[in-house]
């Protein structure tokens, strides 16, 4: 039987990436939306994968969702946790609301989704999860103290459950990506990319989708079981942690 896996904010973007390349690595995908029906059923009817909507900032929506995926298609085997937001501001403008907002998406979430999953991966003694963080999180970013707190604590939250997964056969990693041209980046302006954005990155390009996708399928592989505890930079150059 193909392991299942489930991946959050899954059906645009990086996240649809991903998707597409667990589907073609041979895996049963699920992919979880929030709020787009429009673009969800466009990325049914392209790939064939089931979607699910739900708020991945609701425990209980979390646990239904699950609930769900588990009874359509089988126990979870692997847990992409990409689903994430921005509500930028400098702190001194910040509300309370967009403080709280991402820090419940982008990182709650992974609360609320490894812990619906943690046990039966525990009891099948196998479970890959792998955590979708960011270059903010690890350099932080002017203007972005919600979402590069949110994106660090992924990554602590990565190291501490990846040392309570080891000895069950499940391994817990956190890519960071960079710059990535994913519709939010490419609606930026050319000016903006070419000056201030470019010229940061060694490689002298965005990344693509589907080199964030290609290291979610490694760390989901059988190959992978050495690796846990680990944030993989895939940023081209921009920053080295």
């Amino acid at each position: 039987m193909p392991r299942v896996a489930l991946v959050t904010g899954g059906t645009r973007g990086i996240g649809a990436a991903i998707c597409k390349a667990l589907k073609a690595a041979g895996y049963t995908v699920a992919a979880n939306y929030g709020g787009n029906d429009e673009a969800a059923q466009k990325f049914k009817a392209e790939t064939g994968i089931n979607v699910y909507k739900w708020d991945v900032s609701s425990f209980e929506a979390c646990a239904a969702g699950v609930k769900q995926v588990e009874a359509d298609l089988g126990p979870i085997d692997v847990l992409v946790n990409n689903a994430g937001i921005t509500r930028d501001a400098q702190l001194h403008r910040m509300k309370l609301e967009q403080w709280t907002a991402v820090i419940n998406t982008n990182l709650g979430s992974l609360f609320n989704m490894c812990r619906n999953v943690i046990e039966g991966m525990r009891e099948r003694k196998f479970g890959r999860i792998v955590n979708i963080s960011s270059i903010n999180g690890q350099k932080g970013q002017f203007g972005q103290v919600n979402y590069s707190a949110s994106k660090a604590g992924e990554v602590g939250f990565t190291k501490a459950l990846a040392q309570e997964g080891a000895r069950v056969g499940i391994t817990v990693n956190a890519i960071c990506p960079g710059y990535i041209a994913t519709d939010m980046v490419k609606a930026m302006s050319q000016e903006v990319l070419q000056k201030n954005v470019l010229p940061q990155i060694p490689i002298g390009r965005l990344g693509e989708p589907e080199e964030i996708a290609r290291c979610v399928v490694f760390l989901a592989s059988d190959d992978a079981g050495l690796i846990t505890g680990s944030t993989l930079t895939a940023n081209g150059g921009q920053y080295f942690a």
